[in-house]
């Protein structure tokens, strides 16, 4: 007979904050909560009352559980809490979820059809799109994902849960998890979340006295007072609290018949006095007793594949026909041992884990090795092959049987094949548990395994520890070259690390494995990792002269392809396409090209769409037009690939920031900036934090250039290989806007001097355009010079290019050739056609030069220098225009506006719009000169507009003003 509680008893605290959290999520308050307990002390009955209100309110509900078999299954929860919500209610198809079809693939088999075939998405990526997906689902009324018993989930899934945590609050989501409180990753981010208040952690004890009898009166539908004394006496202090463990010990009762009614009065026998573990043993013991000798036989089998077990696998254990199979099923399902699992329906679950671990208890431990044992064979030598789950299975079983050895065996080859699909964090757990079970022959295979899965799952530092504790192995042999390999790998993934010292030591230990003369294909992949290491910033190693260099890493590519190593002839490719930039950019986009044929040629998803951001980033590059990395977005977006998309975007926003479209840029850099982060695409984070100070600093918007700065150097990015970037294409033309030369050569240099102290093949950074430019201006640089600039392949860029015509037109007109200088000047007007703002700066630049020397339109160049810098708000460039056409004696246009630009404070104690020019250059406190220079002024005018601000605004001194106006906290106007 069962006893369950029709009611929950003694959880009103747990019921209210589900239900407060229910009513914040449908106001798009998002919550986290989890339920930690023993076994048995009503989680999951919580869960189901969640879902009930859920439901209630018109909330979509999906609802999975962990495995509780011992097998590592990558996602298993979030797999089934989608499928059961998908399977009743079918996909969603909202057009905003098409990008994340793809990366949830893994979850979604609907969808797998939309993904490109091996395309490892990362956990984070995966994560991100489950976040878009709940969104969407609760868009109208909120949406509750129920997730139980995470201490038996695999890593993959902690990892996915803590992104969802972090990121809900300001999404209509409930997220609830049960846990036990055992020490693993799963506890360990509850706590975490808990100390950062990310969550709500509600710790559910025992029942107490009262409750205990009012959940037995709710179990035998009686008033609690109707129950005997010995019965609750008994069950207090066997059940503990546990409601559980009541329900089984209450069953045993009545089915003893110790516990039965009689004439309308419950009435108990003499209570033998049992421990409880005992007692439990005992209780399900005497239920299988009562069974058909089949159905004891099916559910001692069954326990011993778990809690959780397929039909198939029953099948192949028990040897029962299909209907005999199923008949015995059906008896057990109404004995109340197990019920079908709704997830998949090939499986079975025990109605409760513990029930699965008393019947196995109630066993002999040679009886339990013996049924292991005979399980393990049946499965291994059933004619079927063996996917990473069965092996797992097969490897719990050898456990249980006492074969530890067979069981690493199996272990670790699971862990092999989920390495091998992407799940490193599982492969790690897998292969963690098969490396103290191996045999001593065998451990070092299991170690070296698990380094790669630890550095590929983001470890490196246990991945290099690792590495280390292997024992020492006799070099040129064959384990040799498999330890070579293991290294080579560490050494890529320090690579992309930018960890410049740890790689160098794998490659060196990589080197001393395999000899001077490894097989080609290994000695191509240590050519291209050490072609990768020695970009890195603060590698003391440099890359052989170009050419020598160039021709290693093309024999290094070439060799890999032959040597059947796509992947690394991938690698290969992508390094040389950056060291024939200085070749050509023709002779580059030829490597992408080869690299991108390649990736298509073997399926290697990742690896095509990269050759497609690569070649896009040489077209924007020598054309200014961003048309291909639009089509490598699309491509990376079709993919699922958020790592590359991010990447992609930050290119996008540089070429909207050249091309002065602001508003754009903008857009890309607050959707993907924060966006990038969250991902862990770190470089693509430093380029759009980057881009948004170059953007600033375009702008003329000193101050916001320099809060941006701050951030990009919080993010690394002064370690990175984008200095020459902020010292050049960003300080320097910002300092261009300031209309301070001076500040704006010695950027340029700084860019120069990091350049030459480090291999850099990016070429923006103004040392193939603005530095010769500002050269040619004041004197300092010559035509040889100039020559020998434009002879470099960054010459041949657009943004470049057009500075080079601006120095070819100086020098022209200084040597009296002033048609030469109107051709220089023409080309310029097409090539700076995409670059609003460094046109008109050119023309500004340029202007004083032909007016001296006798040649162009320097006077209509300065209007319209001065038209759009006015226009724009960059008033010390519009200023130096003005100050440049009043010498030239030309007419200046006044612009009579300004007063809406003044704060209603300012405006009321009547300052002007020039005094308040110089009002908002006051926080950096500069001397009059420098703000007479900033705005093409007197300092004679300067020293008036001082005096009156300090009347108007009522301060003491130049000290009070200047403080006042950083608390102002305005950008110049």
């Amino acid at each position: 007979m069962r006893a369950t509680s029709p009611v929950i008893v003694g959880r009103d605290e747990e019921i209210g904050l589900l239900s407060s959290a229910l009513d914040a999520v449908r106001r798009r308050s998002g919550r986290a909560l989890f339920l930690l307990g023993e076994a048995g002390v009503g989680k999951s009955r919580l869960v189901g009352e969640c879902a009930y209100r859920a439901y209630g309110l018109g909330m979509p509900v999906l609802r999975g559980r962990a495995t509780s078999t011992g097998l590592v299954v990558p996602f298993r929860p979030l797999v089934e809490a989608l499928s059961s919500r998908f399977r009743a209610a079918g996909t969603p198809t909202d057009p905003e979820l098409t990008p994340y079809h793809p990366a949830l693939a893994r979850l979604v088999p609907e969808w797998r059809k939309d993904a490109s075939p091996g395309y490892p998405e990362t956990v984070v990526e995966l994560a991100e799109a489950l976040l878009r997906l709940l969104s969407v689902l609760g868009r109208e009324a909120g949406c509750a994902i129920l997730l139980e018993d995470l201490h038996d989930c695999d890593t993959e899934t902690v990892a996915v849960v803590e992104y969802v945590i972090d990121n809900l609050a300001d999404l209509p989501i409930l997220l609830l998890g049960t846990l036990r409180p055992e020490p693993g990753a799963a506890l360990d981010l509850v706590r975490s979340a808990e100390r950062r208040h990310c969550a709500a952690v509600r710790e559910m004890g025992p029942l107490d006295d009262a409750q205990v009898r009012a959940l037995t009166g709710a179990c035998l539908e009686s008033p609690p007072e109707e129950i005997p004394e010995a019965v609750h006496r008994r069950l207090t202090e066997r059940a503990a609290g546990n409601p559980y463990l009541l329900e089984v010990l209450l069953a045993d009762l009545l089915d003893t018949g110790r516990l039965r009614r009689t004439d309308g009065e419950w009435v108990a026998a003499d209570q033998a006095e049992d421990s409880v573990p005992s007692d439990i043993v005992r209780s399900w013991a005497r239920r299988l007793e009562r069974l058909d000798e089949p159905v004891r036989d099916l559910l001692l089998a069954s326990a011993t594949l778990g809690s959780q077990f397929s039909v198939t696998v029953l099948q192949t254990v028990t040897g029962f026909e299909d209907r005999a199979l199923f008949t015995h099923l059906r008896s057990a399902v109404e004995a109340g041992v197990i019920a079908p699992d709704g997830a998949a329906p090939d499986r079975y679950a025990f109605r409760h884990s513990l029930t699965a671990e008393a019947l196995i208890s109630s066993l002999a431990p040679a009886e339990r090795a013996s049924l292991a044992r005979r399980a393990a064979a049946a499965i291994e030598h059933s004619g079927r092959p063996l996917d990473e789950n069965g092996r797992q299975l097969v490897a719990s079983l050898q456990l249980a049987a006492g074969n530890r050895a067979d069981a690493a065996l199996q272990f670790a080859e699971a862990g092999r094949r989920l390495l091998a699909s992407g799940a490193y964090g599982s492969a790690v757990v897998l292969l963690e548990r098969a490396h103290p079970l191996a045999a001593e022959a065998d451990r070092a295979a299991v170690a070296e395994s698990l380094a790669v899965a630890r550095a590929q799952g983001g470890d490196l530092d246990g991945a290099l520890a690792l590495a280390d504790a292997l024992p020492p192995i006799p070099a040129r042999s064959e384990p040799a070259a498999r330890r070579g390999e293991v290294h080579i790998e560490l050494a890529w993934a320090a690579v992309m690390a930018e960890r410049s010292a740890d790689a160098a030591r794998q490659v060196d230990a990589a080197r001393a494995l395999l000899g001077p003369s490894p097989p080609p294909g290994r000695r191509a992949a240590l050519v291209v990792v050490e072609g990768h290491l020695a970009l890195l910033p603060g590698h003391g190693q440099r890359l052989p002269g170009p050419a020598d260099a160039r021709r290693t890493v093309r024999e290094a590519a070439e060799t890999a392809e032959a040597q059947g190593l796509p992947v690394v002839a991938c690698q290969g490719w992508q390094l040389l396409a950056l060291l024939l930039r200085e070749e050509g950019f023709d002779a580059a986009d030829a490597a992408l090209e080869r690299m991108l044929a390649l990736s298509t040629e073997h399926a290697l998803p990742v690896w095509r769409v990269e050759a497609l951001v690569r070649l896009g980033a040489n077209a924007f590059m020598r054309t200014g037009d961003a048309s291909r990395l639009v089509s490598a977005r699309a491509a990376a977006t079709e993919l699922g690939a958020l790592l590359l998309t991010r990447t992609v975007d930050g290119l996008l926003a540089m070429n909207a920031v050249l091309g002065a479209r602001w508003q754009e840029a903008r857009e890309i850099i607050d959707g993907s900036a924060e966006a990038s982060a969250r991902v862990g695409n770190l470089s693509a984070h430093r380029y759009l934090l980057l881009a948004g100070a170059t953007m600033a600093a375009h702008r003329g918007r000193r101050q916001e250039m320099d809060r941006a700065l701050a951030a990009f150097r919080r993010a690394g990015g002064e370690q990175s290989l984008l200095v020459p970037l902020q010292s050049g294409l960003c300080r320097a033309f910002g300092a261009l806007l300031d209309e301070d030369r001076e500040r704006a050569l010695s950027g340029l240099d700084a860019a120069l001097a990091w350049e030459s102290d480090h291999p850099s093949y990016f070429y923006l950074s103004g040392r193939y355009g603005l530095r010769p430019l500002l050269r040619v201006l004041a004197g300092e640089a010559d035509r040889a010079e100039l020559a020998q600039v434009r002879a470099s392949s960054g010459a041949s860029l657009a943004w470049n290019r057009q500075f080079l015509e601006l120095a070819e037109a100086v020098l022209l007109g200084r040597e009296g050739d002033a048609a030469g200088a109107a051709g220089a000047m023409a080309s310029f007007d097409v090539s700076s056609a995409p670059f609003p703002v460094a046109r008109h700066l050119g023309l500004r630049l340029v202007a004083e030069a032909a007016g001296t020397d006798g040649w162009g339109e320097p006077v209509a160049w300065l209007r319209t220098a001065e038209e759009f810098f006015y226009g724009a708000g960059v008033k010390p460039v519009a200023f130096a225009c003005r100050a440049a056409l009043r010498q030239a004696g030309a007419s200046v246009t006044q612009h009579r506006g300004g007063w809406d630009l003044i704060p209603s404070p300012l405006r009321t104690s009547g300052v002007t719009p020039r005094e308040y020019e110089v009002f908002v250059l006051l926080p950096e406190r500069p001397g009059n000169q420098q703000i007479a220079r900033r705005l093409s002024i007197s300092p004679r005018t300067v020293e008036k507009h001082m005096a009156s601000l300090l009347s108007k605004t009522g301060r003491a001194d130049r000290a009070a003003l200047c403080e006042f106006a950083a608390e102002c906290a305005v950008e110049p106007v």
